[in-house]
């Protein structure tokens, strides 16, 4: 094969959730697969530091706070495949995991449906704090109505009020971490006896459609004070709200051409929302299956494929999309009049899912492509073919790097550092080391700061003050 040369570094990122099997149910049956172990501190330090060795920018952690109990209207296929329940909060595995690295990144997912931003804002300066500035948060609107009723509401609000809920949420959060306390507010003056200066703390008085909050961050400003903001929305809704607050994108297509299409959206929407084409990083979805030679990979994938749980990937695509699969039959296929109050740019995708004859895929096949990974493209081959596949990728897309999922844990990540990394690094496609700083400095390199450019600024202390 002719090795390809990259024009640029290809980033990536892990994608795990504290959870069995994530997006590959069933795969916790395989002899190596560790996910079971998910409820273990060294499990996730373990990984932590296979990823830092690999230069990855981060592990993003997903999340959700309900069960896949639309396929069928019941909990009981997601419980026995364990597609994603038992579930624990992401949150407190990231003190352990900064603990055993220096640089390694963590988006942690956090919904805004059900917890008042006030308490949240702090516990996002909390992990800003221990982690150095290297945390980032994945702002999620919410998609699973189990959720929505163990929280007391009959459903979630309706697909784009949530977004307008969600919009106000980030300004409560903004005006906290960005807007209340000043640089040089902590002064530690052990003459005087003052710790904090109370000049230099202001009351944020906001009073909105959602939320009265009028007090003070009751948290000093962390090494980025607003955490690096993730998003994964690629609906039309879902994608203005990213380019007026996302710094890193994640999206799922399942080839170059509707890739290209969504980068191309995103990057148009940052620069209308008056920022510049590249102020958001975005990460497509992808699973990688290598090993030191092509046969060995094609064997491990054929292997995986073996112990897939197919009605367990049709419970997390019904999931996904808000419609219940179960009513179909394996050979239909999805039309084109499906509505979703979920991810709505999961039905997009299942929908443009289709084989090398250009025939839509049936609920069988797409079961089947799941069952391995998750909805993103599967790429099998060794370490080369794999990276120059990588690279073909981002040099027709223009997206910047891949959300790398799992068929099992840790061992698609040990292979991909293993096989993958040295073979992008010869490309001059890959980092050799990391950048200084926090996260948003190793992801952009203008600093620790939300850039002025971005809507956040606008809450800051002097923005505040004007208005």
């Amino acid at each position: 094969m002719t090795e390809v040369t990259a024009k640029r570094h290809i980033r990536f990122n892990a994608f795990d959730m504290n959870c069995v099997g994530h997006q590959s149910p069933g795969l916790w049956r395989h002899p190596q697969d560790k996910s079971a172990d998910y409820n273990t501190i060294g499990y996730w330090t373990h990984l932590a530091q296979v990823l830092e060795k690999g230069l990855f920018d981060g592990l993003f952690i997903a999340d959700v706070l309900g069960t896949y109990d639309v396929f069928g209207g019941t909990n009981e296929v997601p419980l026995r495949s364990a597609a994603q329940v038992p579930v624990n909060d992401p949150f407190l595995l990231v003190s352990a995991m900064a603990a055993v690295t220096r640089n390694l990144g963590f988006g942690v997912t956090a919904g805004t449906a059900y917890e008042h931003p006030y308490p949240f804002a702090r516990r996002l300066a909390t992990l800003d704090h221990l982690t150095n500035g290297r945390v980032g948060w994945n702002v999620v609107t919410g998609y699973l109505p189990s959720a929505a009723r163990n929280m007391g509401q009959e459903d979630q609000m309706e697909h784009d009020e949530r977004y307008n809920h969600a919009d106000e949420y980030l300004e409560v959060i903004y005006k906290l971490l960005e807007g209340s306390w000043e640089d040089d507010a902590v002064v530690k003056d052990r003459e005087r006896g003052i710790f904090t200066d109370p000049a230099k703390v202001h009351e944020i008085r906001h009073e909105g459609k959602y939320f009265k909050v009028p007090g003070i961050a009751i948290t000093e400003p962390s090494p980025q004070r607003t955490p690096v903001i993730f998003q994964a929305g690629a609906s039309k809704r879902g994608m203005r709200f990213a380019a007026e607050n996302a710094e890193a994108v994640f999206v799922t297509c399942p080839t170059k051409e509707t890739l290209a299409e969504t980068v191309k959206k995103i990057r148009d929407a940052a620069e209308a929302a008056g920022r510049g084409r590249y102020d958001i990083r975005i990460y497509t979805m992808q699973t990688i299956v290598t090993g030191p030679d092509s046969a060995a990979a094609q064997a491990k994938f054929e292997e995986y494929k073996s112990y897939a749980d197919i009605n367990g990937a049709l419970a997390l695509i019904s999931g996904w999309m808000g419609v219940d699969l179960s009513t179909y039959g394996p050979d239909d296929v999805i039309g084109e009049n499906v509505k979703s109050n979920a991810i709505q740019s999961s039905v997009e995708t299942f929908q443009k899912a289709s084989g090398d004859d250009g025939k839509p895929w049936t609920i069988r096949q797409l079961a089947e492509w799941v069952g391995v990974g998750g909805f993103g493209p599967i790429t099998v081959g060794s370490g080369a073919e794999v990276a120059d596949k990588l690279i073909e990728w981002v040099e027709e897309t223009d997206v910047d790097g891949f959300n790398l999922a799992y068929a099992i844990t840790p061992g698609t990540f040990e292979d991909i550092v293993e096989f993958v990394v040295p073979e992008l690094q010869a490309r001059g496609a890959y980092p050799a080391a990391y950048a200084p700083g926090t996260l948003r400095n190793k992801l952009f390199g203008k600093g620790d700061k939300l850039p002025e450019n971005h809507r956040g600024a606008n809450y800051r202390l002097e923005a505040l003050a004007s208005l």
